[in-house]
């Protein structure tokens, strides 16, 4: 493999609508202390689907995650880009 098909599979990784568990988590831990803050969801659900789930901010988010519907973005950088400290 070449250092240029190396490259553009790192970019499609990057690029990929898929998460870890840990850009998950933090994702949706994000967004539910923005609902519990006070911000509205994004999702629409029903009186019976929120007493369902207890008013709860975290199951809000994941719902709100399931239908790709949380204003946070990612933003993943590549490995073999170095920070400004290890130059120094």
């Amino acid at each position: 493999m070449t250092n240029n098909d190396l490259s553009k599979q790192l970019n499609n990784e990057l690029n990929s609508e898929e998460f870890t568990a840990f850009e998950k988590a933090r994702v949706i831990g994000s967004r539910a202390l923005q609902i519990s803050q006070g911000a509205k969801p994004l999702v629409k659900l029903s009186k019976k689907e929120l007493e369902e789930i207890a008013y709860n901010p975290i199951e809000i988010a994941k719902k709100e995650f399931e239908s790709n519907k949380i204003p946070i973005s990612v933003k993943r950088s590549l490995p073999s880009e170095k920070k400004l400290s290890d130059e120094e």
